[in-house]
């Protein structure tokens, strides 16, 4: 494959020490195990190397959900297969700063079988203010079962939580996850995406016993 060809899109925010992706849930602490002046001792002159040390919850940053998020005996990201989370088709669905509540009519006309469908809703130009974390936009049930109804393969939302916060049963994440479809929360710079003809990976370390985790999402754009 030749990668000249391709234009490279980032769709992930950064993690850094104190990030707060999620009230209540605690900020990555992020240090040295190893500095590089305390690394000299153990090499020639002239040789250093950095040990970073990271302490943080899976739902940091953007991350992907698998289905053992939710379910007990659901496919972590270990197991999760990498033709569900890469190389993938993708759609941008883009939604009005005035819609809370995505409904299925947002999806009509379009074929989504087996593509990544990503929710463009701008929210993330909130990302690290208080905002953020009240009135954010995200789908209804009954738009979860149509893409599910739909095939879709993955979905991803630029906002705080693809689920309305305040329905503790979490519909999207049970309609979606109890599917095998995973979900990529707390994207960016989908609106520098174009409609379709692209393609979109999010793959996270392959860790056991954990439903959720950080990706580097991004998108492929043939020039």
């Amino acid at each position: 494959m030749n990668f000249t060809q391709y234009e490279f899109v980032d769709l992930s925010h950064v993690i850094e020490d104190g990030l707060l992706t999620y009230k209540g849930l605690p900020a990555p602490i992020i240090c040295d195990y190893l500095s590089r002046e305390n690394s000299k001792r153990n090499y020639s002159e002239g040789t250093s190397f950095h040990i970073g040390k990271i302490e943080m919850v899976a739902n940091t940053g953007t991350y992907i959900d698998t289905p053992f998020h939710r379910f007990e005996n659901g496919i972590d990201v270990a197991d999760i297969e990498l033709r569900r989370i890469a190389n993938l088709d993708g759609v941008v669905f883009r939604i009005a700063s005035n819609v809370k509540a995505i409904e299925p009519d947002t999806f009509n006309g379009f074929n989504v079988e087996g593509k990544a469908v990503l929710i463009n809703t701008n929210w993330d130009v909130n990302w690290k203010t208080n905002k953020y974390f009240e009135g954010h936009p995200f789908l209804t049930k009954s738009a979860a079962e149509f893409l599910r109804d739909s095939n879709a393969a993955l979905v991803g939302i630029d906002s705080l939580n693809i689920d309305d916060t305040s329905d503790l049963s979490r519909p999207v994440h049970t309609t979606l996850l109890r599917a095998g479809i995973p979900i990529v929360e707390h994207m960016r710079n989908l609106n520098s995406l174009p409609v379709d003809g692209f393609s979109f990976f999010a793959v996270p370390a392959k860790v056991k016993g954990m439903g959720s985790f950080p990706v580097r999402a991004f998108a492929l754009i043939k020039k």
